[in-house]
């Protein structure tokens, strides 16, 4: 007979909604398991740009602080065009982002849980529900033959969520674009300045940033070539495509820190979206079960914005069920679970919907065809009028946890019953 593990809460998936998820319950006195398939925390991606939105939320979990004292922010961003040799400043956010390596943010998240929050190499195989005394109860069947009992299970997986799929989600679609990503390392320093440099032609879309004096962060997007599914796990070919294929004609600049990319950092992934009407009119909760970050809103890069909405996801979750725990003296009925997921669904849907509809227009226009009215749009319209009004996304602030306190008979952590 399968022993049945118990617990409050479980978050699917140790990325970076699934961790700062966990912290903003913890900081809530709420115990939550994460459940990851990996062997440890993953990095794909090697980093990512956190706008405002970003920080305030790491502000709400308490965690800011260990990243700004390492990376600086950004002071200013420039686009060429590749066909003119044109360059011209695109505005930035008034605090300016910041540009951090995933792992650091991820250590940062994880270094805030007890010990044996995190369950790595937990694949979850089926889900199902009942009711028990009124109340809802999940029952998550692992790979390994596990079974846990969740009174709560947030879906933190990814694009590919397990979770998402079990919500009737519709699956995400191919933008027609992949992605090409890595961290360039100068080991006696790079001696750039800290801008955003992109570089634009049709189709593609290349740039990098400098993280830190010796690390820069650099991407390039285009239409997906017909043999881009081999290069995935490759990190070899993927630098020699790109230097003597892909991006050959592109700044020797930007070839260079290509050819200073530390191999392991280095991936090729399609890219992906969920369609914004899935968002806004799917379900995104089903008893008391919800999805937050990619698994809730994939989209396309061009905003910056999937990791910054995946934080504000942690922080509106918590909120939600901060407020819950304040009525209810610390003490959380399931039956209480569902409200406060249906206020996070229903202040979260629109706010995504419009970000990965706002980031796939970005992506489009930015990459588009060759013709003259698409230039213009692209030159003069887009980067004088559209972008700066689309970059407003990330002055959003998500509030801030709520302080739970508990009278003398309470326990000194809120408990889920």
């Amino acid at each position: 007979m399968k022993m049945v593990e118990e617990e409050e809460v479980v978050i699917v998936g140790a990325g970076i909604a699934g961790l700062a998820t966990a912290v903003a319950l913890k900081r809530l006195g709420i115990r939550a398991l994460l459940l990851e398939r990996a062997e440890g925390l993953r990095s794909t991606g090697a980093a990512l740009t956190l706008s405002s939105n970003a920080w305030l939320a790491l502000d709400a979990l308490a965690v800011s602080h260990k990243l700004t004292s390492i990376y600086s922010p950004v002071k200013r961003g420039l686009v060429t065009n590749i066909q003119t040799g044109a360059t011209q400043e695109v505005s930035l956010t008034r605090a300016g982002p910041r540009s951090v390596h995933r792992k650091s943010l991820l250590e940062a998240l994880a270094n805030e849980l007890p010990i044996d929050t995190i369950r790595f190499s937990s694949k979850v195989d089926s889900i199902e529900t009942q009711t028990q005394e009124n109340s809802s109860i999940t029952i998550i069947h692992l790979s390994d033959g596990t079974v846990i009992k969740a009174k709560m299970l947030i879906g933190c997986d990814g694009v590919h969520s397990v979770v998402g799929n079990w919500l009737g989600l519709a699956a995400p679609v191919n933008s027609g674009r992949s992605a090409i990503r890595g961290l360039a390392v100068f080991p006696q320093g790079h001696g750039m300045d800290h801008e955003v440099r992109q570089f634009l032609d049709v189709g593609l879309r290349a740039g990098f940033v400098p993280l830190t004096d010796k690390d820069i962060y650099w991407f390039f997007v285009s239409q997906s070539p017909p043999n881009g599914e081999k290069l995935a796990g490759n990190p070899e070919l993927i630098q020699r495509e790109l230097l003597e294929n892909y991006g050959k004609h592109l700044p020797p600049l930007y070839l260079d820190v290509v050819r200073h990319c530390d191999l392991s950092t280095l991936s090729w992934a399609p890219l992906m979206f969920r369609k914004p009407w899935d968002i806004m009119f799917k379900q995104l909760r089903k008893d008391n079960i919800t999805v937050a970050g990619d698994a809730m809103h994939p989209m396309t890069p061009d905003l910056g914005q999937g990791g910054c909405a995946a934080l504000e996801d942690a922080v509106v979750l918590g909120r939600h069920i901060g407020e819950a725990l304040k009525t209810k003296n610390g003490k959380l009925d399931t039956r209480d679970i569902g409200e406060a997921i249906d206020g996070y669904v229903k202040e979260r849907r629109w706010r995504v919907s419009w970000l990965v509809a706002g980031s796939y227009l970005s992506g489009w226009a930015q990459q588009g065809g060759s013709n003259w009215l698409m230039k213009f749009f692209r030159d003069v319209v887009f980067y004088r009028f559209l972008f700066p009004k689309l970059a407003n996304v990330a002055q959003y602030d998500c509030g801030k946890l709520p302080s739970v306190s508990f009278s003398s008979e309470s326990k000194s952590s809120s408990k889920i019953d």
